[in-house]
Order: C-alpha cells, then structure tokens, then sequence
C-alpha cells in the first residue's frame, strides 16, 4: 500500500518585547537571532514506519516510499525563514525554483514523484479541472492501518486513530477499563468501548448516567404506621403498644399481659397496642390504672343492711351486725358489751365482761404480724394479769404475746386464707393474792379474712 504523509508548516519567527518566540518545527539559534528550521528526520526516533524514507521540510517532514523520491530534488537547507517570506499562488501548485519566491530565502522544496507524471504533490491527484485534489485514502483503502483501528482522512495523507473507549497500546487499540478509574459512584459494568453504571438497591441512577442519588421508599408506604427513611433503604417503626412482625413492615400487637405478672394486682388484659387492669368484685380500679382499691360499700350505700343492722365494711366486701344480744346470765352494758353480775349466782366462774370487737385482715398476709392489742382498764393494788387466747385457736394461727404487767398482743403466727370469717375469745385474768380474787374479762373478737391478698 503506498502512502504518504504530508505535514506542512510554513513557520517564521516573531519577536515581542526581549523575548523569541518560533512556531512548532523551527527552534531559536542565538548566534543567527533567528528562528531556524528542526530536522525532525534527526532528532526524532523512527520518524516513519517501516521503510518509508525520512525528508525534512522546513517546519516538518514527509516519510515519502523508496521508489517515489525522486533524487533530482535534493533537500533545501535553510537556517533562516520568515513568515514574509511564504507566498504560494496554489495550494497545491509544484514548488519554485530557489530563490524565485519572495523573502530573504529560498523557498520550501517538496519531493514529487517526476514533473512529467505527476504534477501534484503525492497524497494528491490531478483533477478534472486541472487543479490538485486530496487523495481520501480512507475510502479507497489504501491506507496502513491495522484492523483495530480507524482511518481518518487528512490534507495530502491520513491518520489512524482509536474509536472512543479505545487506547492505542503496542500498536494496536484495546478497550479502557472504564471501571478501574472509578467512572461510576456505585456499581461498574465494563464494556468492549464503553462501560455501564448501576447503583445499588435503595437508589437510582441520576441523569449524568454516572451517580446514584437515594430513593425515598416512604414516598410509597411500606410500612403499617411509621417510616423513616435511611441512605440506600428505610425503617419501619410502630406505635406505642405495638412491636414489628418479621417481615420489617408489619405492626403487630404487643401482648403486655404475657410479658409480666406484675402488670396489674389482679387481672390483665390485653388490648391492641395497649392493655387495662380489673379488680374483683368489692373493688375499682385505682388511679394508677393498675392497682385495685377497696370499694366501701357502707359509705356509698351499696349494701343491703338494715336500719337496725351495723354495716361493716371489710376489703372486697362487707357484713351486715345485727344489734348485740347479750344472752343470759349477761346483760347489756354498752352497745358492745355484756356484763354478767358478781350478784348473780349464775355469773360464778364466768367471764364478768364480754366486749365484742371486729376487725379486717387481708389473706395470705405476711408473718409474724401484730394485728391485735388488749390491756386492763381497771388496775387493783398487789393484782396481776394472764392474757391468753381462750377459744376459736385451733389452727394455732394465733398467739398471745404479753407486753407488759398490764398488757399484750395478739400476734398472727400463720398465714390465714380467706374468704373467711375467725372468732377469738381473748381473756384477760385478774389475780391479786392479796384479797384472794380472781376473775375475767373476754374479748370477743371477729376477725373477717378477705377473699385476695389486697
């Protein structure tokens, strides 16, 4: 394939201020103060290709082949040209003679293959109208590329060059690795020429085809009650009362009851995203939501005593008391005593007062426990007092613990489960020696044990 490469350049040298300045091809010589002329074909390492064969021109050269050089033209030195001094009438028109071109100095020579032949310069042909015309040697195909690259037609010659996404190496053109030189911000799909970006899920591919801009997901509802939105995906939250389901979307309710016994004093319940507390019966629940109060039913009139009737009141429920009837040999005294008479030959060794009392007591209560405490009114000179637990004991839940010469408690020794009703006669004896007496009083003592523990 024959070709020839033409690089014309018709250079001078300037001056501005101090300094020199000289075209591409032409360099500054300091002893002539001139631009001269680079010889190209000495000062650049295999200029052509192949056996082409290396000619300076001034301001560039040519790689002409062998056997069209034509040795009848031999190169023109020159150390000196100026801009002035190029004038062509033609483009294209063979070269003058030496000497016959206006400036200071011969004109450019230009190698031909002979004048009878080929009156053009080679990259040239004659045209009809008789003027010289580039030779497009890209599409006649007479060029030296390789297949890996392209032609690019030029004035007098051609170029071969790379497509884009294609670098010349060793010759030949291989494709750039886009993807190594972090082309995309994300994901990176290397193609023969090209490359592809992508973006992760979470985000989409913004209009440069390069970045990755976040998706809002909460834009569509994912989720049943809360969405906040995160860089590349998002978070479902839930309501108070409610945890999330497995799916990472789902709001399900939250079983409070299950999670605790203390929830609630008595009995839990659960609700979507919440839960409630109730209380038996002879109870409400308290302020706090969760803690059962007794209901008072002889205050609020929630009862079914009568007139005559004492309404008591005990936790989780109430007693009506019928009026005291104290049963012979004892007679009435108070409202709550009996008093049987030292007179009264019948009254001999029994108690001489009854005093009947009442009393609560949660079951299941906790012991030792103090719930009871009784002491003689009435003090005799030189007399002592035995207190003790005459009847209703026989579970030995109770004990007499005295406290003093005058005084004692009764003590709880064993939880007590209710609902229950106990009836304890706590005696007091009266000794005194010194006028040889001895007698007694009884407390009667009701004790109504409650039903819960509260």
């Amino acid at each position: 394939m024959r070709m020839l490469t033409t690089l014309l350049l018709l250079l001078c040298c300037f001056q501005l201020g101090k300094s020199q300045r000289c075209t591409e091809g032409f360099t500054y010589d300091l002893r002539a103060r001139q631009c001269i002329d680079v010889d190209e074909c000495r000062t650049l390492p295999d200029p052509c290709r192949g056996d082409m064969q290396c000619v300076n021109q001034r301001g560039g050269y040519l790689c002409i082949p062998p056997g069209l050089y034509s040795q009848s033209y031999a190169r023109q030195e020159s150390t000196s040209y100026s801009e002035s001094s190029v004038g062509f009438s033609e483009p294209f028109a063979p070269p003058p003679p030496a000497g016959s071109g206006p400036g200071p100095g011969p004109g450019p020579s230009y190698p031909i293959v002979s004048r009878s032949s080929a009156p053009c310069y080679l990259g040239y042909t004659l045209g009809e109208d008789g003027t010289c015309v580039d030779i497009d040697e890209c599409e006649a195909q007479s060029h030296q590329c390789n297949p890996t690259q392209v032609c690019i037609n030029t004035a007098g010659g051609y170029t071969c060059s790379c497509t884009e996404g294609y670098w010349l190496v060793a010759g030949q053109c291989q494709d750039i690795d886009e993807c190594r030189y972090g082309y995309c911000q994300q994901l990176c799909a290397n193609v023969p020429g090209s490359y592809s970006c992508s973006c992760n899920p979470g985000f989409n591919l913004n209009a440069d085809s390069r970045t990755c801009a976040d998706v809002d997901e909460c834009d569509t509802n994912p989720c049943t009650h809360g969405c906040l939105n995160t860089y590349g995906s998002f978070m479902c939250t839930c309501d108070e009362g409610f945890e999330l389901a497995s799916d990472g979307t789902t709001c399900i309710d939250l079983d409070e009851c299950s999670y605790s016994d203390f929830l609630c004093q008595y009995t839990c319940i659960n609700t979507p995203g919440s839960f409630s507390c109730t209380c038996p019966a002879g109870y409400y629940v308290f302020e706090d939501g969760r803690s059962c109060e007794d209901l008072n039913e002889c205050e609020t009139d929630n009862n079914t005593c009568t007139a005559s009737q004492v309404c008591f009141n005990f936790p989780g429920g109430y007693t009506c008391l019928d009026p005291l009837t104290c049963e012979p040999p004892y007679i009435e005294l108070s409202d709550n005593q009996c008093m049987c008479s030292a007179e009264n030959p019948a009254c001999r060794d029994r108690p001489f007062t009854v005093l009947f009392r009442h009393m609560d007591l949660s079951s299941g209560r906790s012991v030792p426990a103090d719930i009871f405490q009784m002491q003689a009114t009435t003090r005799y000179p030189g007399a002592f007092y035995i207190f003790q637990i005459k009847s209703g004991n026989e579970g030995r839940e109770f004990y007499m613990r005295q406290t003093s010469n005058v005084s004692a408690t009764l003590v709880l020794a064993r939880p007590i489960r209710g609902p229950k009703t106990v009836v304890l006669d706590l005696e007091m004896v009266t000794v005194n020696n010194v006028i040889n007496f001895r007698g007694s009083s009884i407390i009667r003592l009701t004790i109504f044990v409650s039903e819960h523990p509260f």
